[in-house]
C-alpha cells in the first residue's frame, strides 16, 4: 500500500541556515486548524499501523480464530491478538478503521496462517477467507441432495461436484458398476477448510465410509453371499423405510426373506428414486415405471443404493432379525405392523386405513 510520506514535525532553519525539526506542538500555536491537526493524527496512526502491519508474526504454521455472529470488529481484533496473529488490537482496529474495512465482517471459524499482514488479515475478516466450511450430511440423502449442498457449502459450481461422484477412478477402487457414488458418501457432519475443491471432500467422505466399514464386515458378506454393493444397497432401502431404530433388522428381515425365495422386494422407495425424488405416496400407476430400480417388476436387489445409509442400516442389513416376516406397512404414528402371510398384510391395511378414517 502506498502511502503518503507525511511527518509529525516543521521545519525551520537555525542561525547557521540549517534546517531542524519544529515540534508539531509549536506548530498548533502557530495557526494549524483542528480538521488538519486530526489528519495528521491519522495519518501518524495510519504510518504506524502501516509499519507494524507489514510485518508478520513470529509464530509459524496454522491457528484457528472463531468469530461469533454479530461479532464487533474489537471482537475480531481480540481474538486475532489472543492466538498471536497480531502485536496491538488497538493499533490493528484503527488500522482496519482508517483505511474503511471495519464495519463488515464475516462470522466463522478461520484457519489462518501465521504471518500474514494486517491487510491480508482484513480481506480475510471481510470476504470469510479461511472459514471452515461445516457441512451436514444427513442419513438417507441422495445424491440429489448431497451433491447441491456441497456445491454451496464449498463455494464450488454444482458440475464440479458431479463431475467428483462420477469419478471412475473412485468407483473402481470400490467395486461398483453403478455411474455414480450413491450410497458411499458417508452421511456425517464434516469440517472442510476453506478452498477446498470438490473432489478432495468427495474423496473425504468416501474415505470415511471405508473407515467406518468394519473388516468383521467382509466375513459376513462371504457368510450371506452377497457383495459389498448389494449389502449397502440393502441398507439404503433399510434407511429410506425406518423410522424407529429398533425397527431396523426386522425391516431387514423382511427383505431377506423375500430375496431367499425370489419374491420381489416390492419397495417403494426404489420406486421413488426411479422417479426421481420423494412422493408423498406411491401410487398404482407409479409402480409401472419401466426401471432397473422398480423392485415391484424386478426381482433381485435394484442395481445399486438410492441413498446414502448410516452405520445402523448397514449393520441392520448384515445381521437381519431372525423373524418370518414377509411384508409390513406403516403404522399412522411411523411404526410399521408386520406380518407373515399376504391375508395378515391386507387385515392390517383395512385396520390402519379404518383408523386413519375415523
Amino acid at each position: 500500500m502506498r502511502l503518503p510520506l507525511l511527518s509529525c514535525c516543521s521545519m525551520h532553519s537555525d542561525s547557521a541556515g540549517e534546517a531542524r525539526p519544529r515540534p508539531l506542538a509549536r506548530a498548533r500555536r502557530s495557526g494549524i486548524s483542528p480538521p488538519a491537526r486530526r489528519c495528521a493524527r491519522a495519518a501518524g496512526i495510519l504510518l504506524l499501523a502501516s509499519s507494524i502491519a507489514c510485518g508478520s508474526s513470529g509464530r509459524g504454521g496454522y491457528a484457528r480464530v472463531t468469530i461469533p455472529d454479530g461479532a464487533a470488529f474489537r471482537t475480531a481484533a481480540d481474538s486475532l491478538h489472543a492466538e498471536g496473529f497480531i502485536s496491538s488490537p488497538w493499533l490493528f482496529r484503527a488500522y482496519a478503521r482508517l483505511t474503511g474495512r471495519d464495519r463488515q465482517i464475516r462470522a466463522g471459524t478461520y484457519v489462518l496462517q501465521h504471518g500474514l499482514s494486517w491487510n491480508a488479515l482484513v480481506e480475510a475478516l471481510r470476504k470469510g477467507q479461511g472459514i471452515e466450511r461445516r457441512i451436514t450430511i444427513p442419513e438417507g440423502w441422495s445424491l440429489a441432495k448431497i451433491v447441491p449442498e456441497l456445491a454451496t457449502d464449498l463455494g464450488v459450481p454444482e458440475d464440479s461436484v458431479l463431475a467428483a461422484v462420477r469419478d471412475p477412478a473412485l468407483r473402481e477402487e470400490l467395486g461398483i458398476a453403478t455411474p455414480t457414488l450413491e450410497g458411499y458418501l458417508f452421511p456425517d457432519t464434516y469440517i472442510f477448510s476453506y478452498g477446498t475443491q470438490a473432489r478432495t471432500a468427495v474423496k473425504e467422505l468416501v474415505r470415511h465410509f471405508e473407515e467406518v466399514w468394519k473388516p468383521e464386515w467382509n466375513d459376513r458378506l462371504r457368510e450371506l453371499g452377497m457383495s459389498r454393493n448389494e449389502v449397502v444397497t440393502l441398507a439404503s432401502i433399510i434407511e429410506k423405510e425406518a423410522r424407529l431404530a429398533e425397527e431396523r433388522p426386522v425391516i431387514s428381515a423382511v427383505y431377506h426373506n423375500r430375496l431367499r425365495i425370489g419374491m420381489p422386494l416390492q419397495a417403494d422407495p426404489t420406486i421413488q428414486y426411479a422417479l426421481g425424488g420423494h412422493r408423498d405416496r406411491v401410487l398404482y400407476r407409479d409402480l409401472e415405471i419401466d426401471s432397473p430400480y422398480n423392485t415391484y417388476r424386478h426381482t433381485g436387489h435394484p442395481p445399486g443404493p438410492i441413498a446414502s445409509p448410516g452405520e445402523a442400516s448397514v449393520e441392520a442389513a448384515l445381521y437381519p432379525a431372525s423373524v418370518p416376516y414377509l411384508y409390513f406397512v406403516a403404522d399412522s404414528d411411523g411404526h410399521h405392523e408386520f406380518r407373515t402371510t399376504f391375508k395378515e398384510h391386507r387385515a392390517a391395511i383395512q385396520r390402519i386405513r379404518r383408523e386413519r378414517g375415523r
